[in-house]
């Protein structure tokens, strides 16, 4: 019997690079606790998870990958105006590419904080973005860390809260931000020898079962090459629509957890609410890919 078909994977994790509350040593730890067979660090808009993952002493048994997961926005060619989020696995981390257009995210990651502790100051929510990086430091500040310090100040009960009152999308406090065209985040990926896979499909919130497939159509044309099908928001019934499309188009099929740590404490690494398997073979398809 092949003991790898009961080893789990896990290739979309955040780590205190970006929005996560562990640090990429924490993780390899917990990885390996958890008997898991391989695992991405997958920060938004930034690869120093990664870059720092791989200056550390990991288990034989544990497989690490490289990774990202890139904000974007749609472009004309999509039949679909919403945003994405990419992931971009095994990429080259010294791509020059690549790090100039993440140094813009990240810019725009931080042009956009000031704008909405602005919005929640004028709603009565008396807090500084110095406050938010005192508590959680000078790194990748976002949204999350804001809702986690309202949520100590006594201004929120809970993170959920915070987002479904303020922060979320089209709530009092919301500021979009800048995002790479879709189109070109692939493109930035592939250049870096890496995998372009469309994350987490079921908050694009296409419920059309054609619809989803002619936009799966033309991100291939422009050059995905997987889908992350296994997700702890995808029902079973999604999970199989999923890798069926993927399967018709000779595309990867992925999948993880999203885990952040205590910011999403429901949210176990590795199997999600509980119920999440993402099996090994997955990950052994697309490093032969």
């Amino acid at each position: 019997m092949d003991y790898k078909k009961h080893v789990r994977i896990d290739l979309h994790i955040h780590s205190t690079a970006s929005d996560g509350t562990l640090s990429p040593s924490e993780i390899i730890s917990l990885a390996h606790s958890l008997n898991i067979g391989a695992i991405a660090i997958t920060d938004h808009d930034t690869i120093d998870g990664s870059k720092e993952a791989l200056t550390l002493d990991i288990p034989p048994s544990l497989k690490l990958l490289t990774g990202v997961e890139i904000s974007a926005s749609s472009n004309p060619s999509l039949p679909y105006a919403g945003s994405f989020h990419m992931l971009g696995y095994s990429i080259r981390l010294d791509d020059p590419a690549l790090n100039r257009a993440l140094d813009m995210l990240q810019d725009a990651r931080r042009n956009r904080n000031p704008k909405i502790v602005k919005r929640l100051n004028n709603l009565g929510i008396n807090l500084s973005l110095k406050d938010v990086a005192d508590e959680f430091g000078e790194g990748q500040l976002g949204r999350p860390h804001i809702a986690q310090f309202m949520v100590k100040r006594g201004f929120v009960k809970s993170i959920n809260e915070a987002f479904d009152k303020y922060l979320g999308t089209g709530r009092p406090a919301y500021v979009d931000k800048y995002r790479l065209d879709c189109g070109r985040g692939i493109e930035i990926i592939l250049a870096a020898g890496g995998i372009p896979v469309l994350a987490h499909p079921f908050f694009l919130h296409i419920e059309n079962k054609d619809r989803f497939e002619d936009l799966i159509v033309s991100l291939k044309k422009i050059g995905l090459k997987g889908i992350e099908a296994y997700y702890p928001e995808h029902s079973p019934g999604l999970t199989a629509f999923y890798a069926e499309i993927a399967n018709r188009y000779d595309l990867l099929i992925t999948g993880g957890t999203d885990f952040h740590g205590s910011i999403k404490p429901d949210i176990r690494m590795g199997s999600g609410r509980g119920n999440l398997f993402v099996p090994y073979s997955l990950y052994e398809k697309l490093i032969n890919r």
